[in-house]
């Protein structure tokens, strides 16, 4: 039996599938494809699994409906096997405070990939209304799971993690092309390249011209990977003029992190570490005029703690300035109480005072506030932080001005996963601070794929990226990507290095989506036009 043969009889096998052993197919698809995703970033094994759902899907025209509900269905289970293992960690967060939230771990595990694959059923479903017998059903499935993912990306607040664009973030010169179409346009030649190789059991008159689709994704990877190592030539890693970063790691446990009685504990460790010397020629803090700490630095409101306050500015020296996370009181009468408070970003001078402020626009939910949140607190429910009524949304976003440095776009936590977060159109910043809390998630994934999308950001854009976050991974990444000094998951220690420069805006960065729109919607309309022809023939 030829090789072809071979690979026919088994696609026959899949598609003829049905009940619990497409969807064991379909769950064992999507488990495989994490695998594509940071920290493993293997991605080749994505011309297994979405040629199999390509399969699937031509399978499930023998069901009602002309094969939509069954599609869906297939999705919906392919969802499932995606997001469950590629999200497992999220379930670390409900076991910092063990006897109030552990309980519910079993509801995220599950809960969040069970909402989510609802998304991937919808693309499956798309896909099928499109569907055609030829090589034209690899794009229409391409724009489907493009447009069902934008979909997962905004509604009810967005929660584009792990979108499948980013199995190209690596190796670095295929990531390139996200400065041209952004996630969503990456999402896309992700579905099409990669599904390509089931159209190697099309009938056609010779043979040699089923390797035609697949030869053309694979040349698409290798224009892809010298568009790539071109812009990488023509960008070497530039740095800013007397701009020198600090960024401390504490590897703060989380009960000591929200504990008010653990704050001489928490800033003593705050200041000493940020003081250490990092080489035979350091002098620790006085080495750097930008000192970085992570989000939500301390458990309590930093501006009102006068004694905190004073002792940043005796750590701080002439010509040093801190950016730092903390919560953030909102403004009322004094003698209010305080129930709820913003989650921000302060620079503060050497002398104490504060020269900028930013509050977090995109929350958290269930972390920073629950939807329905009255109605859920009567219900008994809280979120993971604790904050009485949620935390408040900030209202706008707007570049951080750093002295002795250009003005920096901030990105709180998970705000770095969504492409487009830009400080206004007219205005554009010189670098990325992103300041997070990842020790929510343990030793897992998680943090991997947190720092693998925020990356995504800083090619897109043409904008360096600094990340400070509490237990780690911290870095220092230049404008197309590159990491110029890292320090690892769950360690303590200081990040000393220059800040990069920023290149010329991008094409994304002009332009946003609309490469991305078009090449969806040359999908479909190829589709349609097929499906069209064959109804007219």
């Amino acid at each position: 039996m030829s090789p072809f043969q071979r690979l026919r009889q088994i696609a026959l096998a899949i598609i003829l599938a049905w009940g619990w052993k497409r969807a064991v197919i379909a769950m064992g698809c999507g488990a495989l494809s994490v695998l594509a995703l940071a920290p493993f970033n293997l991605f080749p094994v994505l011309f297994i699994t979405f040629p199999v759902l390509v399969w699937l899907i031509d399978g499930a025209g023998a069901g009602r409906y002309g094969g939509v509900p069954a599609a869906a269905l297939t999705g919906y289970w392919f969802g499932l096997g995606y997001f469950v293992p590629g999200l497992y960690w999220i379930g670390y967060a409900f076991f910092v405070e063990a006897d109030v939230f552990a309980w519910l771990t079993p509801f995220a595990v599950l809960g969040l990939p069970a909402y989510l694959s609802i998304f991937t059923a919808i693309g499956f479903a798309l896909a099928r209304l499109l569907w055609t017998k030829n090589a034209t059903r690899v794009l229409a499935l391409a724009a489907s799971i493009t447009i069902s993912e934008w979909l997962r990306g905004h509604l009810l607040t967005g929660f584009p993690w792990n979108a499948f664009g980013y199995a190209l973030s690596e190796p670095l010169p295929l990531a390139q092309t996200a400065s041209l179409v952004g996630l969503w346009g990456m999402t896309f030649l992700t579905v099409a390249i990669f599904a390509s190789p089931a159209t190697l059991i099309d009938r056609t008159p010779d043979r040699r011209l089923a390797w035609r689709v697949p030869a053309a994704a694979i040349a698409l990877l290798v224009v892809m990977s010298i568009f790539g190592a071109i812009r990488l030539s023509l960008h070497p890693t530039t740095m800013v003029s007397g701009a020198k970063l600090r960024l401390m790691q504490p590897n703060l446990q989380q009960d000591a992190k929200f504990n008010y009685a653990a704050k001489s504990e928490v800033m003593k460790k705050y200041l000493a570490l940020s003081d250490r010397a990092s080489g035979p020629q350091s002098t620790g803090v006085r080495d750097a005029t930008i000192l970085i700490w992570p989000e939500s630095a301390f458990p309590f409101f930093l501006t009102r703690e006068a004694d905190a306050m004073a002792q940043i500015a005796d750590l701080l020296p002439k010509g040093t300035v801190l950016i730092t996370g903390s919560v953030r009181a909102p403004d009322l009468p004094r003698g209010t109480p305080i129930t709820r408070a913003y989650n921000s970003i302060y620079v503060i001078d050497h002398d104490g005072s504060v020269l900028a402020v930013y509050d977090k626009l995109h929350l958290v939910p269930f972390g920073e506030f629950l939807p329905y949140q009255a109605l859920m607190e009567k219900l008994g429910f809280e979120q993971l932080t604790r904050v009485r009524g949620g935390f408040i949304p900030g209202t706008v976003r707007h570049a951080l001005q750093v002295p002795g440095a250009p003005p920096a776009l901030p990105l709180i936590c998970y705000e770095a996963i969504f492409p487009g977060e830009v400080a206004g159109r007219n205005e554009r910043p010189g670098w990325i601070v992103n300041l997070t809390n990842d020790g929510w998630f343990g030793i897992s994934t998680g943090p991997h794929q947190h720092l693998e999308q925020s990356r995504m950001r800083a090619i897109e854009l043409g904008l360096p990226l600094v990340r400070s976050a509490n237990t780690g991974i911290s870095a220092v990444i230049d404008p197309v990507g590159r990491t110029v000094a890292s320090l690892g998951l769950g360690i303590e220690g200081i990040l000393d290095a220059s800040l990069p420069a920023a290149i010329s805006p991008t094409v994304y960065a002009r332009v946003g989506d609309v490469p991305a729109a078009m090449l969806v919607a040359l999908a479909v309309i190829l589709a349609v036009r097929r499906r069209v022809t064959k109804r007219k023939a």
